[in-house]
């Protein structure tokens, strides 16, 4: 209410609440109450990891969402799942693994762990995917022998995976495929797949992941890694890891795909509400067939090429956080500094006009019109024309 000074009866005029600031991302993980009967299990069973039987009912159920008999083996992270995906292959030290620059650096850094080289290269220019036709055509221009392909799912968007696995069978390469944020798109596994189960993503247990492989060996060799390469004995026949999932983990799992036809519906609801608000903005577009055909917890949108970086700023100063995903492509990482790469012209261009948004599954009406709102006007003060983006 106004202030009012007792003596002079002058009324301060009441200054305008600033609008609380609106994260880019929030994550949606079971409340205590689904995950209770899971942890009155580990109670009641004593086993609190090593391949416990919440671990083993997770793995099962995630392995049922596949088209094909399909091996689940839980990893404690997705980098550490890239990283023994990759060394389970017993490639070359050294040699090089093609990999998109438009990716989060986890993909890269699971390849040095790997003991394998990142040759960086380009995307297509509109979903900013590598394909099997681009990596082909460049292949000829590989600095050295290209041992193996880790092409990533953009942000949770459906990929070729038959077409990959037909790369595969012509070429001899072996292709991993990094779908971190691809639990909804993903449900074949004719190559390797990795999906992350972070607290960040659609389906979040807070820090894991799955491997995902139609080859039952493939996945043995997989669970052998995580566990110091141990095989049902105590022989470490290889140089190993620890990275399993504690049944605590899976207990978050289990409870959460409970209720993912519930949490997947309010996502979709969010996504629908989000792209009807911008539907008369023409600079803004969504991936494609995000919200409608599939569903992730981040929005990608692609603008006017060049504008992002004043988008992005007006955002912020009206308290609307953004956030550059993947920055501007791992090539420009000072760890990845001494990596050779392709021409990345497309990857420029994603760099200059993707923006991530304000989304998450509880999203409100008013926080959608005020993403919306405030987007428009960043774009007219900005002076970007109302043209397609």
């Amino acid at each position: 209410m106004p202030l009012v000074d007792p003596r002079s009866g002058f009324v301060a005029p009441v200054a305008a609440a600033t609008p609380a600031r609106l994260p880019v991302a929030a994550p949606t993980l079971p409340a205590a109450e689904g995950v209770l009967p899971y942890l009155q299990r580990i109670d009641a069973s004593g086993w609190y990891s090593n391949f416990g039987p919440l671990v083993q009912e997770l793995e099962a159920r995630l392995a049922g969402r596949f088209v094909h008999p399909t091996e689940v083996v839980t990893v404690a992270n997705g980098t550490l799942a890239l990283t023994l995906a990759l060394q389970a292959l017993d490639l070359p030290r050294g040699g090089f693994c093609a990999i998109p620059s438009w990716t989060f650096v986890a993909t890269a850094h699971a390849v040095r762990m790997a003991g394998l080289t990142p040759w960086f290269v380009d995307v297509e220019p509109e979903g900013g995917e590598l394909t099997p036709d681009l990596l082909a055509q460049a292949l000829p221009r590989a600095p050295g022998p290209v041992v193996a392909t880790l092409p990533v799912s953009v942000m949770g968007r459906p990929t070729q995976v038959e077409a990959w696995a037909a790369f595969q069978e012509a070429t001899g390469l072996p292709v991993i495929l990094d779908a971190a944020a691809g639990f909804d798109a993903v449900h074949d596994a004719a190559v390797t797949v990795m999906v992350s189960l972070h607290a960040t993503k659609a389906l979040g247990i807070g820090e894991g992941a799955f491997l995902a492989t139609r080859d039952p060996a493939l996945a043995r060799r997989w669970r052998a890694l995580t566990n110091f390469a141990f095989m049902g004995d105590r022989i470490a026949r290889y140089p190993a890891t620890n990275a399993k999932l504690s049944e605590y983990a899976a207990a978050v799992g289990l409870a959460a795909l409970d209720i993912w036809p519930e949490t997947r519906n309010r996502y979709v609801a969010a996504a629908r509400r989000l792209r009807i608000a911008l539907s008369d903005e023409p600079r803004v577009r969504f991936q494609s067939g995000w919200g409608l055909d599939w569903i992730s917890s981040t929005c990608l949108v692609s603008l006017p090429q060049g504008s992002a970086d004043a988008v992005e700023a007006f955002l912020n100063e009206q308290g609307v956080e953004t956030r550059r995903w993947w920055g501007a492509g791992c090539h420009t990482a000072p760890a990845f500094a001494d990596c050779p790469s392709d021409s990345l012209e497309a990857t420029v261009k994603l760099a200059g006009s993707g923006l991530g948004i304000p989304f998450f599954a509880h999203l409100q009406p008013d926080q959608i019109n005020r993403v919306a709102r405030t987007l428009k006007l960043a774009m007219d003060q900005a002076g970007f024309e109302r043209t397609p983006a």
